[in-house]
């Protein structure tokens, strides 16, 4: 059996692509828009002997297969094979390489996962978010080069979703929306206090402080976003209001703040601390301060909040874990927060996703040439990835808005909702 037609049998006769091999063997759908180059017979240990779709990955990401087509299109339509290969099936496909001393020797070894998987991703749930931990998780995602994140965020160094005013938005348009819709649904005027927990390069934090005059603190866990933010702020002319700190947002000393926001923050907290985590931030808040939750949710409490052997976990967001939006809100609730809005941007969250996977594009051999190309690669398709989860409604986007009320039950809301206005 001739290694393009291994991988075509793994995927399936009926699927509409092309595989090519190294060693001049074709098979699939010729001409087909997406195609699969197997630079190397190893390509076929790592689909056989790793769960699921993370065979598929650890090959792709160390280079040995190519995928030649755009990778949203190609991870949709390869979606439905590729799966876990069956005991039955893994028989088969070796009944079938038997023949061929390379292909045998390939399939019997195991081979080590890529450098780019992170090695501390699968410890014991209690194990997890102590301070130095959340520390290591975060530095492994986020402090991996400004500039990198410069050219797949674009300019406004928003690595959460944007909010599209309209389908025609550019993604600059659309992240300074989704700022100003946070501004607004806290109520932010001048001369306030906002503490934004989670601040990545300090888009809101700037936001806050140029938009509305509001005093800014943002803190973050990534030295890199820490350094870039205050930069940024100083070039701005913002740093009589702004400021960006290295540090836990458990470490906040102060207090007495107008309003909060947590943008992208929820999703590394953890299930176990999140009543502590809401907690913390309501005792941060003057009565009749606001605070916005915005955060990645799954559609229902049922499945577990993270695939111990995802690729998300394993080689994105290590101890990330994703809770459903009815549980996000009942801790918010039991934290002392009256909720007082919620809603979905799941389909933003995707067509945000979609204008970083293009911009990575333009910038690939830049990006290639700053990270390297495996972590490159991680990239890519776990951006293109993540469309469809947002597409499919395997994920999703909540924005909870909460309030501090006054001692006497009074809230300091509008009757009704006026940040659409």
């Amino acid at each position: 059996m001739t290694l393009a037609r291994v991988f075509e049998r793994l995927a399936g006769a009926e699927a509409p692509v092309e595989f090519t091999a190294y060693d001049g063997s074709r098979a699939g759908v010729p001409g087909a828009d997406i195609r699969f180059d197997i630079r190397s017979p190893y390509a076929v240990s790592y689909l056989l002997h790793s769960p699921g779709a993370l065979g598929l990955a650890r090959a792709y990401v160390t280079g040995m297969i190519d995928v030649n087509g755009e990778m949203i299109t190609a991870l949709r339509t390869m979606q439905q094979v590729f799966n876990e290969v069956t005991p039955r099936e893994k028989a088969r496909i070796l009944g079938g390489v038997l023949g061929d001393p390379l292909l045998r020797a390939a399939v019997s070894r195991r081979l080590d996962p890529p450098p780019q998987e992170a090695p501390f991703s699968r410890i014991p749930s209690w194990l997890r978010h102590s301070k130095r931990r959340d520390a290591k998780a975060i530095s492994h995602h986020y402090d991996v080069s400004n500039t990198f994140y410069e050219w797949v965020l674009g300019p406004s160094m928003a690595y959460t979703c944007a909010c599209y005013p309209t389908p025609d938005a550019t993604l600059e348009e659309a992240q300074f929306f989704k700022h100003d819709l946070v501004a607004k649904k806290i109520a932010l005027k001048p001369g306030m206090r906002l503490l934004d927990v989670g601040c990545g390069w300090g888009g809101m934090v700037m936001h806050a402080a140029k938009e509305y005059g509001v005093r800014a603190l943002g803190v973050t866990l990534s030295k890199q976003q820490a350094e870039w933010a205050q930069k940024a702020i100083a070039d701005r002319g913002l740093s009589d209001l702004a400021e960006v700190r290295h540090m836990d947002y458990r470490d906040v000393t102060e207090s007495g703040f107008d309003a909060i926001s947590s943008i992208g923050l929820t999703e590394h907290i953890g299930k176990a601390n999140l009543p502590a985590y809401f907690s913390f931030l309501y005792g941060k808040l003057k009565p009749g301060g606001r605070m916005l939750n915005h955060t990645i949710t799954r559609p229902d409490n049922i499945a577990p909040s993270r695939k111990e052997n995802g690729f998300i976990n394993r080689y994105v967001f290590p101890d990330g874990e994703l809770e459903g939006p009815g549980y996000v809100q009942c801790q918010m609730n039991d934290a002392g927060f009256e909720i007082r809005h919620q809603e979905n941007l799941r389909e933003h969250y995707a067509r945000t996703l979609t204008a970083w996977c293009e911009n990575l594009d333009e910038h690939w051999d830049e990006a290639v040439a700053e990270v390297g190309e495996g972590t490159a690669r991680v990239w890519r398709v776990y951006m293109a990835g993540c469309v469809l989860g947002f597409d499919q409604n395997w994920i999703q986007l909540h924005q909870t808005l909460g309030v501090k009320l006054h001692g006497d039950g009074t809230s300091d809301m509008p009757l009704r909702p006026d940040w659409n206005s």
